[in-house]
């Protein structure tokens, strides 16, 4: 099956939960790592995701623990059940792919996210608090994202302070923004 943009999207930025719980179900020391990290993100109201993550860890597998989650949830979900029963699924989180191919999604959850549209609102916010934990470019990116959605596409302004790769990320995710917005 193949996957949106979007989903990969979601996959990459919580790379690092998604390849911990796996751990987790397999080793005491993993799961000593993790409470803190459910706690934190059931305290930044994750509380259904974190709730069916707790019931993977006491050994449930069933595809039904996907039922009435939100879009971002089944996907990590999904990844972390794919990856107990298939550990070549799971995401890398020092993948190194080239960030523009990165840009249609980003620019698709601006764009909506602009417009109102809750949901990515929500997304994005999560992912740009991912992007700022990373550190570099990605810190940068993740820190001009409000910036985008309220409208602004000056790339020097957008640009300052990143490498030559965030700049390629950001000129091509204008680029995408640009044709969204045109339409």
């Amino acid at each position: 099956m193949m996957m949106s943009t979007r989903d990969q999207q979601i996959r990459h930025a919580h790379a690092g939960l998604i390849r911990l719980v796996v751990q987790a179900t397999q080793s005491e020391q993993a799961r000593v790592e993790l409470d803190p990290v459910l706690t934190h993100a059931e305290q930044g109201g994750w509380t259904d995701l974190v709730a069916r993550i707790r019931r993977v860890l006491k050994g449930e597998r069933d595809p039904e623990l996907l039922r009435g989650l939100d879009d971002e949830d089944t996907v990590i979900l999904s990844a972390i059940l794919t990856g107990i029963q298939n550990p070549a699924t799971l995401p890398d989180p020092e993948d190194t792919t080239d960030p523009t191919q990165a840009a249609p999604g980003l620019a698709q959850m601006i764009h909506a996210a602009s417009r109102g549209d809750a949901q990515s609102l929500h997304w994005l916010s999560q992912m740009a608090e991912q992007m700022t934990r990373a550190g570099g470019d990605m810190a940068r990116l993740g820190a001009i994202t409000k910036r985008l959605v309220d409208g602004e596409r000056n790339p020097e302004v957008l640009c300052k302070g990143m490498g030559a790769q965030g700049e390629s990320l950001v000129v091509s995710l204008l680029g995408e923004l640009g044709k969204l917005e045109r339409h």
